[in-house]
């Protein structure tokens, strides 16, 4: 379900004719509402945090700022299409992320995948020309992925330490409050109809599914999430071509079904007895 909500947010990036900046903040704002609103119905204990956790979801707001500034600008100077595919390279990036944070043996068959999906990605990709909108796509694009992975790491060590619902508002309110003096120089500001987009790409696209995918890390790996998560690639694809009319071609077809066979064989490889 998070997954398929995270596909549908890259469609926002089209849909806004708003700097990349402005879609980020207005998603950060109106999911740390949302959040923020649950939360106070709950346990006053979430709002004490010690120092070393604000500084820690400090370093979380900043870096889902970042992830989220580059994926939408990805969106922007390419497509759809070429933003989730070379977001998707973030599971090669958790493989190898993820052993180093946790202790973890770096297992062949994890390896294996992410090779096999970075091979998906590199089927996808049109011909690479140095200074081209496709190019500064791709670069950005794994900026973005490569962002998603840290913080996917991250979030398994601080949801094992406070709940879900919690370690999301505070990274999507920091995220917030960090690109509000950006914004606040901007000469162009959303109009109603805008408010309105934003305020559906915070709260169900961000708030709804970014709690869904952090809480999922409390009883898989961040290795395995980032493997389901590259159904965003798919997903997204789709949307594109029935919302926006992309229309995909026959290698990001081919490319997009290697992705997908491989994170479902991720699931295979991961719920079995041996895999351990």
């Amino acid at each position: 379900m998070a997954v398929l909500l995270f596909g549908a947010a890259g469609l926002f990036g089209k849909f806004l004719d708003l700097p990349a900046i402005w879609i980020v903040f207005g998603r950060c704002g109106f999911a740390a509402l949302a959040l923020g609103g649950v939360l106070a119905l709950g346990p006053n204990r979430f709002w004490r945090l010690s120092l070393r956790e604000g500084l820690f979801f400090l370093l979380l707001g900043l870096i889902l700022a970042f992830h989220w500034a580059a994926f939408f600008h990805t969106i922007q100077v390419s497509s759809v299409a070429l933003g989730v595919i070379t977001f998707s390279t973030f599971p090669l990036f958790t493989t190898l992320l993820e052993p180093f944070f946790f202790k973890e043996a770096l297992r062949p068959g994890d390896l294996l995948g992410a090779l096999v999906m970075l091979g998906g990605l590199i089927l996808v990709l049109p011909d690479f020309q140095w200074g081209s909108r496709i190019t500064q796509g791709v670069f950005w694009g794994t900026l973005s992925g490569f962002s998603f992975a840290l913080l996917s790491v991250l979030n398994r060590w601080g949801v094992q330490r406070r709940p879900a619902l919690a370690v999301t508002f505070y990274q999507t309110l920091v995220a917030a409050v960090v690109l509000l003096p950006l914004v606040a120089g901007q000469h162009r500001f959303p109009d109603a109809g805008e408010l309105g987009l934003l305020l559906i790409l915070g709260v169900v696209c961000t708030a709804l599914a970014h709690f869904l995918f952090v809480y999922s890390m409390r009883t898989v790996s961040a290795q395995l999430a980032s493997m389901v998560a590259c159904l965003e690639t798919v997903y997204g694809v789709v949307l594109a071509f029935f919302f926006l009319g992309e229309v995909p071609a026959l290698r990001t077809m081919a490319g997009g079904a290697v992705i997908l066979i491989t994170a479902l064989g991720a699931i295979h490889y991961r719920r079995r007895p041996d895999a351990e």
